[in-house]
């Protein structure tokens, strides 16, 4: 069903759809709040536009000139500008061109009205910003029908600014929930750091060294050593799978399992009252942990892991590994040996065996274990640091010890790795026999 609308001024019949008119008039009767500057140096053509635009529900607004259209835009944005594109001093065309320059935090859309029809004239306008054209004389339905233009692209624009705030405000939120966390989690790192409590000590016989290096905030790392007996000290090196919050969680719990300040909780230490305390071999000992993250931890994640028994009296070292990077010794001549069985990682396969190995440190002789984070260090070519550069550094310090030698290995790490943030937490164990260790 159609009806008509008759030109208030050139009595032409303008025809338009009932149900899309009827919505268009919603829309114009939710306008009355819309401010329309009506700009041109006749007084007839001003008071013509007004007529209509007030009868439309607009607030009008005019002026006669380009130069105080813009002194009132600046102090009161129009939602919608209709220019004259000739008037003296400045025309519709600069007009529109600074009043697109105004720093407004809202859209204005520019109607200009010509008696020009040349394409490269209706280019010109465009290219300085203007939105839309009326042709002279104009025709009421015809300016209707690009008000309702303007009107949709206003609220397309005012849809879109409320979004953006509402984008924004959102923003501030989660950058205000990314602060709290952040804090979060630089507090457990410092709770994970002080899991372990001594990076280095000397036990006389032999020193051991320690460092733990996370590549982001927390990690899956963790070394450390306890005291089983006068004679025996544990050490391990855990490498729990991927980093960040779960397998840091994971690794405190391990901790607690090979704890330091209470060996009766210890795993890896048995006491009677005829022996005292006595350390489990280290076999034993992976495969009871191994049982314990398949049947009490609730994970996904695995871990890589190197446990050792030293004797400080003899220097032998009887040890297990389960997957983690082979363990280096470093003889007293410089000579360099790979050891280790290699074996599962803990948490895969269900009552899984490790074999243990030995060896035995004379004096000057040390013991290095890293994480995979060592020798899959990665620089800006992609290529990895690998056991070879490892050993290299070793030979090259082999006059270092302590944490001097473990904070050298984390320099030549980062100055290999250039700009690229390490992949992977960086922990190692270095124990060094005798009490003129290297």
């Amino acid at each position: 069903m159609d009806c008509t609308y008759v030109d208030a001024n050139m009595d032409r019949p303008f025809r338009a759809n009932t149900m899309q008119t009827s919505t268009t008039q919603e829309k114009i009767a939710q306008a009355s709040d819309r401010l329309v500057l009506v700009v041109d140096d006749s007084r007839l053509q001003r008071r013509i536009l007004r007529k209509n635009l007030q009868k439309w529900g607009y607030r009008v607004e005019e002026v006669s000139s380009g130069r105080e259209a813009l002194e009132f835009c600046r102090a009161t944005p129009p939602d919608l500008v209709i220019s004259d594109w000739m008037m003296p001093e400045m025309d519709g065309i600069e007009f529109c061109r600074e009043f697109k320059r105004l720093d407004n935090d809202r859209f204005g859309y520019f109607i200009l009205l010509t008696s020009k029809s040349e394409k490269d004239e209706i280019v010109q306008g465009l290219d300085n910003g203007a939105d839309d054209f009326l042709t002279k004389p104009v025709s009421s339905a015809e300016l209707r029908a690009r008000l309702l233009a303007g009107e949709r692209i206003l609220e397309m624009e005012r849809e879109l600014t409320r979004k953006n705030k509402l984008v924004e405000a959102a923003h501030d939120e989660l950058k205000l929930l990314y602060k709290s966390i952040d804090n979060d989690l630089i507090e457990a790192k410092q709770l994970q750091q002080s899991l372990v409590r001594e990076r280095h000590r000397d036990f006389g016989p032999a020193q051991i060294s320690l460092i733990l290096q996370s590549s982001g905030h927390v990690g899956g790392d963790l070394v450390g050593f306890f005291s089983i007996n006068e004679e025996e000290t544990g050490l391990f090196a855990i490498d729990v799978s991927g980093h960040g919050i779960s397998s840091a969680l994971m690794t405190a719990r391990l901790a607690g399992y090979m704890s330091s300040a209470s060996k009766e909780q210890n795993i890896a230490i048995e006491y009677s009252k005829k022996k005292g305390h006595e350390a489990l071999p280290p076999g034993e000992v992976i495969a009871r942990l191994n049982n314990l993250v398949l049947t009490e931890m609730t994970t996904e994640h695995y871990l890589t892991l190197v446990y050792a028994v030293a004797n400080l009296n003899t220097g032998e070292i009887k040890a297990a590994q389960a997957g983690h990077p082979h363990p280096v010794v470093q003889r007293s001549d410089g000579r360099i040996e790979t050891i280790g069985e290699g074996g599962f990682p803990v948490g895969l396969v269900p009552d899984a065996r490790y074999e243990e190995f030995d060896l035995r440190l004379e004096e000057g002789d040390r013991l290095l274990i890293c994480s995979d984070g060592v020798s899959e260090c990665m620089n800006e070519q992609d290529e990895l640091f690998e056991d070879e550069r490892l050993v290299e550094y070793m030979r090259d310090w082999k006059e270092k010890s302590g944490a001097a030698f473990l904070d050298g290995l984390v320099f030549t790490l980062d100055r290999f790795a250039g700009t690229r943030d390490f992949s992977d937490d960086v922990s190692a164990i270095l124990w060094e026999y005798g009490p003129k260790a290297i």
